[in-house]
């Protein structure tokens, strides 16, 4: 029996709908294309905004003219480059070069367009999750601390001094004088370098699960000399430092934790009295009917979905999240027992808030 017999059925309104998951479906080509273009290095070839050739670009970049001239087929038709038939010049304009070359860095997307394959990567094991409800692990993730490094240096480091630690009147001046700093979850500890560098006086312990990262981010400093630094892999439940730390930040990590309510009480813990604490984390509402601020909903969903909720719950954790949101965000660093909250927005940053904590 034809179960659309029984209803009401819009043929325009399901054309539309087709043609919507038609570019839905291209849309998902191309972002694939754009970091294959990172990846290879032909934006940057062709930040010049000259015309190439298939075989000149394929030559200034040593690469295979055939694969060349199939990705500038998906880059003219995505109405990436721009293509002069007469000519058979490819080029790509500067309006266009400016959020896809790495000169144009932190607004460079190609860079998070590398998310797709990365999270693509992982889709069978995402899938057999959906069966068992365990999650998948950080180390099944291919490039994960390669491509999340770069999206932390656009993300927080190149917005660290202007925007991010201007957030919290007087930090600058504290972190000139001389504090204790704590970055938690740090990763490949990238943003905590950037700062023991600018900021000598003071002392620095970037923590965080993943022994890869943490060995990373000791090589970085090291190569870097920066020795008012230092780091340790440790499962954050279990931290125990009381009144160790003037300023504590998590940059984009909190969400991704197994037990975030322990990690926060944790690190309330661990401020010393009048000390502050930092969290940036995903600009989003707890509510999926309330999300109409946040253009990028969508993609948070699937990233939360393929990456973050699915490596708590590979811990045994909560699976809070990406889009956990203010609201449940605000209720858990009260039950954390924090005096204050204070949440703020950057305007240049589409995707984070900024919660200011004491």
């Amino acid at each position: 029996m034809c179960t659309l017999c029984s209803v009401s059925f819009d043929q325009t309104k399901a054309d539309a709908f087709a043609g919507q998951l038609f570019n839905h479906l291209n849309s998902a080509g191309i972002m694939l294309m754009i970091s294959v273009g990172h990846r290879t290095g032909l934006f940057d070839a062709m930040s010049d905004n000259a015309g190439y050739t298939s075989h000149t670009l394929a030559d200034k970049s040593r690469l295979n003219e055939r694969y060349v001239r199939e990705w500038l087929g998906a880059m003219v038709t995505g109405g990436i480059v721009s293509y002069d038939p007469q000519e058979q010049h490819y080029s790509l304009p500067a309006e266009h070069a400016a959020f896809l070359t790495r000169a144009a860095s932190p607004n460079n997307l190609a860079a998070s367009a590398q998310w797709v394959s990365v999270l693509g990567y992982v889709e069978d094991q995402v899938v057999d999750a959906f069966r068992h409800g365990r999650g998948v692990p950080y180390a099944a993730y291919n490039r994960f601390h390669e491509v999340m490094a770069e999206e932390s240096n656009q993300s927080v480091i190149a917005g660290l001094d202007e925007h991010i630690l201007p957030l919290v009147p007087g930090l600058i001046e504290s972190l000139e004088t001389g504090v204790d700093v704590a970055d938690v979850g740090c990763g490949s500890g990238l943003a905590l370098i950037k700062m023991a560098k600018d900021y000598p006086n003071s002392r620095f312990v970037g923590i965080d699960l993943s022994e890869e990262a943490i060995e990373f981010a000791a090589r970085q400093a090291a190569a870097e000399n920066v020795s008012n630094i230092r780091f340790e892999s440790r499962d954050l439940t279990t931290w125990d430092a009381i009144g160790a730390f003037d300023v504590i930040f998590t940059f984009d990590a909190i969400h991704d934790q197994a037990r975030p309510d322990k990690v926060l009480t944790n690190i309330r813990r661990a401020l010393k009295r009048g000390g502050v604490y930092l969290m940036q984390d995903i600009k989003a509402s707890s509510y999926v009917d309330q999300q109409e601020n946040q253009p990028l909903a969508p993609w948070i969903y699937t990233i939360s979905c393929m990456l973050c909720m699915s490596v708590s719950l590979a811990q045994g954790g909560m699976g809070l999240g990406a889009a956990w949101g203010k609201e449940l965000a605000v209720k858990m660093l009260d039950d954390a027992g924090f005096a204050s909250t204070e949440v703020k927005e950057l305007a240049h940053d589409p995707l984070n808030y900024y919660y200011i904590n004491r």
